[in-house]
């Protein structure tokens, strides 16, 4: 269900992204970058944290211990979590305050970020993990060899 409520934050977040105009529109510019600060704290944020929970929790009962699937379930999750603050949740927030100080005229608008390319690619990496986390908790493969 994290990992789920994480996909439709992302995909959330693709539209805005695809929407948003440039920097140099100021006013649209830190109404987007607002708008997707707040799915990030308060839909990406506790979506992740359920995502890694969920991984920690089947490895935690020991009848999946040697389960190849929930190994990598919570490998996914990791992976999610660790990228989701480094290259979703802190640039996105980042961006915001910066946006919104140069509305107000306390930052340059020159230091807003003129590409959104990376946090598009970043999001859609992380969209393709979250979907494979998905697939590994509902579908369960059989990933590692039973001893005969």
């Amino acid at each position: 269900m994290g990992a789920i409520g994480l996909m439709g934050a992302m995909a959330a977040l693709l539209v805005l992204l695809s929407v948003a105009p440039p920097p140099s529109a100021l006013a649209g510019y830190a109404q987007i970058r607002g708008a997707m600060a707040a799915i990030a704290t308060w839909i990406f944020l506790p979506s992740l944290a359920l995502t890694l929970l969920a991984g920690l929790l089947a490895i935690a009962n020991r009848a999946f211990h040697s389960a190849g699937w929930a190994w990598l379930k919570l490998a996914t999750g990791i992976i999610l979590f660790e990228w989701g603050f480094v290259g979703v949740q802190g640039p996105i927030e980042q961006e915001a305050r910066q946006s919104a100080g140069a509305l107000a005229g306390q930052v340059d608008p020159a230091t807003l970020a003129d590409s959104l390319g990376a946090e598009r690619a970043t999001l859609w990496v992380l969209l393709a993990v979250a979907t494979a986390n998905v697939v590994l908790g509902v579908w369960r493969p059989r990933l590692l060899r039973r001893p005969a």
